[in-house]
């Protein structure tokens, strides 16, 4: 495993116990990501990087009891703070990383990733393996339930030129990667990309 792994590891896995707690109001947000996805009873979708599994509710609803939800995150912790919070339910959970996914090509209707391409030690080739996992036409969701001015500055930090969320540098990289972004929103209340997988 990479430093870059055992960073996100350790990063995660110290604050995995108090995750939902930190951020208590996030629910509405997501669900309204969620619904921007557009899936359908019966979609298949995944949840990259869904740590305690906040997404996984809105996605069982939007795809309903024939649908297939899967939530993959590389820490342990998180996934089993996703368990004590029931959300294994709403959808089967993976250990796994998304450079790697154990899942067949074309496999999927959608990808949903909250707070995930910060985290990404090689976002190019981490957005294609996305990409390999969804069929032609399918959704991705590139979410964050505050937006970028307000995330650096509740760590302290200022946006800088080359965050791979600014538009002029996310739209390129989701091209090479496979995807064709449709539009993109960076407010106050929320950060939302989607993009279409190319075919």
């Amino acid at each position: 495993m990479s430093d870059d792994h055992t960073h996100v590891q350790e990063f995660f896995a110290a604050r995995a116990a108090g995750w939902d707690r930190r951020f208590p109001d996030d629910g509405p947000a997501y669900a309204a990501a969620v619904a921007e996805l557009g899936l359908r009873a019966g979609d298949r979708v995944l949840d990259a990087g869904c740590g305690t599994g906040r997404a996984l509710p809105p996605l069982r609803a939007a795809v309903g009891p024939s649908g297939v939800v899967v939530g993959a995150d590389l820490t342990p912790a998180m996934l089993e703070a996703a368990v004590r919070a029931g959300r294994d339910r709403d959808g089967r959970l993976l250990l796994a990383d998304v450079a790697a996914l154990p899942l067949r090509s074309g496999s999927l209707d959608a990808v949903f990733a909250a707070g995930l391409i910060a985290h990404l030690p090689d976002p190019a080739g981490d957005l294609g393996e996305l990409a390999r996992v969804v069929r032609p036409g399918g959704v991705l969701a590139l979410f964050h339930p505050i937006g970028r001015a307000a995330l650096v500055a509740r760590q302290g930090r200022r946006i800088t030129p080359d965050d791979l969320r600014a538009e002029p540098s996310l739209r390129p990289l989701l091209a090479g990667s496979g995807w064709r972004m449709t539009s993109y929103a960076d407010e106050d209340a929320r950060f939302l990309a989607l993009a279409v997988r190319e075919g």
